[in-house]
């Protein structure tokens, strides 16, 4: 059975991607630090990597277009949080570092939470689960 998942997303810049995950506190997989063609972001317990790809290497893996994150959604990646403060904080992170906040802290569904988008427009959820 799988070991591990990798969620693999397109990126305008790589460098600038990368300074915007290490703000908000995401920490860089080491075994790509040195390269210029990806990056991958540790999220939780080391059993989920989301990789970022420069948009030209993510299509020669795909053999397909891209989504317009200006426009559309191609998904909504969700990340658990233990406090409201660590759910504010990280959204106060992702203002301070050029992201979008699509959604702002509150309650929906029962849950405290808040969305965002990432440099390249990629919708994040944060939930208290």
């Amino acid at each position: 059975m799988a070991k591990e998942c990798w969620i693999n997303l397109p990126v305008k810049d790589l460098q600038k991607s990368k300074s915007f995950f290490s703000a908000l506190g995401f920490t860089l997989n080491e075994r790509f630090s040195d390269s210029e063609e990806m990056a991958g972001i540790v999220v939780g317990d080391h059993s989920v990597m989301v990789m970022l790809f420069p948009e030209e290497t993510f299509q020669s893996f795909t053999n397909n277009s891209l989504t317009d994150t200006s426009s559309s959604t191609e998904v909504l990646l969700s990340i658990s949080a233990d406090t409201r403060e660590e759910v504010n904080e990280m959204i106060s992170k992702v203002e301070s570092a050029g992201g979008t906040v699509f959604a702002g802290p509150g309650e929906r569904n029962g849950m405290y939470g808040a969305g965002f988008c990432d440099v390249d427009g990629h919708r994040w959820n944060l939930l208290i689960m």
